[in-house]
């Protein structure tokens, strides 16, 4: 079972629907008890980074994904679920995240136009199951304005916007982050999540 964290931030049914055509058992959910039979966790995200973590804390999700992590058991964040599990985010005001991923996330200070919406190929910097079926310059579909700045060990995948290299992909250990919508690009999204699945499977 892959559960979807329902903290009130995140465009649950289009996640849920992807996961579902790839014939995954998927809850929608909050209750610890229900999290902890999980054997992957899926943390999606839209809203602000100051919002999201006040989410967690307030219904206790801070404490049993830190369980589940302990525990090996894998964890996605998407768009803004993926920025929440760096250390801190520096939107509206400077904010702890789950510490899950070193580093921070910021604003995007660039020339080019904010927000970065639309579709950009993937460079792949070290080979990580969750891109198992993925091939360089498959593209994916991104809609943010804040990006992180991951250790270099932890950057699995970029892309470029202009002259900005945006990290598209981090992992470590059990913890994966999209700063990308895999549930929103296509057929390359699906084999994202299909390569979530079979860690799941492990």
């Amino acid at each position: 079972m892959i559960c979807v964290i329902d903290y009130n931030l995140g465009n649950l049914s289009s996640v849920t629907n992807a996961l579902k055509r790839l014939g995954m058992a998927v809850t929608i959910t909050r209750d610890p008890a229900i999290i902890r039979r999980a054997k992957g966790i899926i943390l999606p995200g839209v809203g602000t980074f100051p919002v999201a973590m006040k989410h967690l804390r307030n219904y206790g999700l801070v404490e049993i994904l830190n369980e589940m992590k302990d525990k090996h058991i894998p964890i996605l964040g998407i768009c803004l679920g993926m920025q929440v599990l760096f250390e801190k985010g520096l939107e509206v005001t400077e904010t702890e995240g789950l510490g899950f991923l070193k580093g921070t996330v910021e604003y995007m200070d660039i020339k080019e136009k904010i927000p970065h919406m639309g579709w950009n190929q993937l460079e792949i910097r070290q080979k990580h199951p969750i891109l198992k079926y993925i091939k360089e310059n498959d593209y994916v579909y991104f809609v943010h304005s804040f990006m992180a700045h991951p250790l270099p060990e932890q950057l699995i995948s970029v892309c470029y916007y202009g002259n900005t290299v945006i990290p598209a992909v981090v992992a470590n250990d059990c913890v994966i982050g999209c700063q990308f919508h895999p549930e929103k690009s296509g057929q390359i999204g699906e084999k994202i999540l299909l390569g979530f699945k079979e860690m799941t499977e492990c």
